[in-house]
């Protein structure tokens, strides 16, 4: 069995710096050379737990009210935000976008982990909603986005329309409060380094090279002793 270094994800749909930090991570990432001997696994996170989607509220009013301030104040914060976002490709439209509900949008993610397709998810969910202003929030809409990253939709309306997975994101959040996640975008590398926030790329970089020089030294590769014999190979010789 191949080992990995581990690197777990704490984010929510919601959280505008946490697809930032998502790019800006994929940007380190681009430039790690051992980025093939890493394994990424995203855990569930709720910002806003109890709330419930309302009609009659655009997005700047809801979120000032939950965060304690006006809506000129929350315009003001979320343009700022917008322009970050930018500044690493993205494409942020929150004068069109609901403010929703996320605890399904995570069980959809974990569905999506089954099938080896969490990464997708993860980056379909960001963009429906921070580009498009879809309702991430809907179970039709997620079948929809599974349908868009190759699941099928039958299988992913089943699991929503169930408890499936319920569980799981209830116990993501409970390990983020064990091991002290205040907020969100928040990395855990090789279970011992604890990153918060959406860090520049370099720094993303350099910590990945500190720790898989760490990992590497409690997990050396594997050296294959060859004895030669007779072989045929791809290009079609044997000999």
């Amino acid at each position: 069995m191949v080992t990995k270094m581990k690197i777990e994800i704490w984010s929510d749909i919601v959280c505008p710096f946490c697809y930032i930090g998502k790019r800006k991570f994929e940007n380190a990432l681009e430039q790690f050379s051992h980025r093939d001997d890493l394994e990424v696994v995203w855990h569930s996170y709720q910002l806003f737990p109890g709330y419930k989607q309302q009609t009659g509220t655009d997005f700047y009013e809801t979120v000032g009210r939950l965060k304690g301030m006006s809506r000129t104040q929350s315009v003001q914060m979320h343009t700022q935000i917008a322009q970050h976002a930018k500044e690493v490709g993205l494409d942020y439209n929150f004068e069109k976008i609901p403010f929703p509900n996320t605890f399904d949008a995570h069980r959809f993610s974990l569905f999506a982990k089954t099938k080896g397709l969490q990464n997708k998810a993860e980056e379909k969910l960001f963009y429906a909603y921070f580009t498009e202003g879809r309702n991430i929030g809907g179970i039709e809409v997620l079948v929809q986005l599974g349908k868009e990253i190759g699941l099928n939709g039958d299988e992913v309306k089943e699991a929503l329309s169930s408890k499936q997975f319920t569980n799981e994101v209830k116990d993501d959040i409970a390990e983020a409060q064990r091991i002290g996640v205040s907020g969100v975008p928040f990395f855990l590398i090789n279970g011992k380094l604890a990153v918060a926030g959406a860090q520049d790329p370099q720094a993303f970089l350099d910590i990945l090279e500190k720790s898989f020089a760490e990992w590497r030294k409690e997990n050396p590769a594997t050296k294959l002793e060859i004895i030669e014999g007779a072989v045929c190979k791809t290009d079609g010789t044997c000999k």
